[in-house]
């Protein structure tokens, strides 16, 4: 994670002492708009005086924005590799009265970043470009707005305060976290014959583009999906990276890192600070017959992370060529 700059109790950075008038060194500087004569009375504008700390603090990035979340690798999955799913969310507080339920949502029409439907529930989109480094407080901040935008009302975007709440003090981290992967996105309106025409010409654009996944049942985080030249399993792991790295190349050196016959690991994409191993499947190969195969595949990877010899030259060079083959998604 990136390196803070030193925060009042309140979160926002420390000011210094001023002349007469100006903001105390113990007192919080408010956020005023860019060009504004900062409050701290330095006479300068905003935007060059404490408005250019605050928002290089929003824009630290943050590597591992789902960390400490229950199902953190379904997290990733549904953030970067899954088109269509949803996950009915619990939060630390009860909900107010008139919102039955928040669900996440991998895309919403339009790209909104979150919907207040009709009937109050409020639909939370994860695949949003972000305005900070910390996807997290970004989501936290728009599932806030959706909390209190009136019914039938889509929440706009926009870049949440560097102090304000993350996911993580928002939702319960007892909470189960259990995505429910749908064919299409039929699912953002109760009646598609009824949709207006951007959301229904949005629907059938998403639908066209929607690759078909299925969550494997057996492990956590691995995703099946189907196209057109193969098929692919995408595991997410909650492993170290480097530790990862050597199983997947103790395995890989002794012929034991594919699925079954057929089935090859051709590499691995880098996504929110987690790691994830991709296969390529026959065409033929659907999700139910690849449950067991993965399943005794989480047997021997659990072996060889618990393995800390140093690895042989056939497993450097077989590490190197994993290593050659990571994609960076975030």
């Amino acid at each position: 994670m990136a390196k803070k700059r030193p925060q009042t109790k309140a979160g926002r950075p420390q000011t210094k002492g001023g002349a007469k008038g100006s903001v105390g060194a113990d007192e919080q500087v408010p956020v005023v708009g860019a060009r504004e004569p900062c409050p701290c009375g330095s006479g300068r504008r905003y935007k060059a005086c404490h408005g250019r700390a605050a928002a290089h603090a929003v824009t630290e990035l943050v590597h591992r924005p789902f960390e400490g979340l229950p199902g953190e690798g379904d997290w990733v999955a549904l953030r970067e590799l899954v088109p269509a799913a949803t996950v009915e969310l619990k939060l630390k507080d009860s909900l107010p009265e008139g919102v039955p339920s928040v669900v996440l949502a991998t895309v919403l029409p339009m790209a909104w970043p979150a919907l207040r439907r009709d009937d109050g529930s409020i639909l939370l989109g994860l695949q949003n470009d972000t305005a900070s480094g910390d996807i997290s407080r970004d989501l936290a901040d728009t599932l806030r707005r959706a909390l209190d935008a009136a019914p039938g009302t889509p929440v706009q975007g926009r870049r949440a305060p560097a102090d304000g709440p993350r996911l993580q003090d928002l939702l319960d981290p007892e909470g189960p976290f259990e995505p429910v992967v749908h064919d299409g996105f039929e699912f953002w309106v109760p009646d598609a014959d009824n949709a207006t025409p951007e959301v229904a010409a949005s629907l059938e654009r998403a639908n066209a583009a929607a690759i078909p996944t299925v969550k494997l049942s057996g492990v956590d985080a691995a995703y099946w999906c189907e196209t057109p030249e193969k098929n692919h399993l995408r595991w997410v792991m909650p492993h170290a990276e480097e530790q990862l790295l050597d199983a997947l190349a103790r395995l890989h050196a002794a012929g034991t890192s594919n699925l079954g016959e057929g089935t090859r690991l051709v590499g691995s994409f880098r996504a929110h600070g987690l790691t994830v191993p991709v296969w390529d499947l026959p065409t033929g190969m659907g999700a139910e017959e690849i449950e067991k195969p993965a399943a005794e595949f989480a047997e021997r990877l659990a072996s060889a992370l618990a393995t800390d010899a140093p690895l042989t030259p056939d497993e450097r060079r077989a590490r190197g060529g994993l290593t050659n083959r990571q994609v960076t998604l975030s």
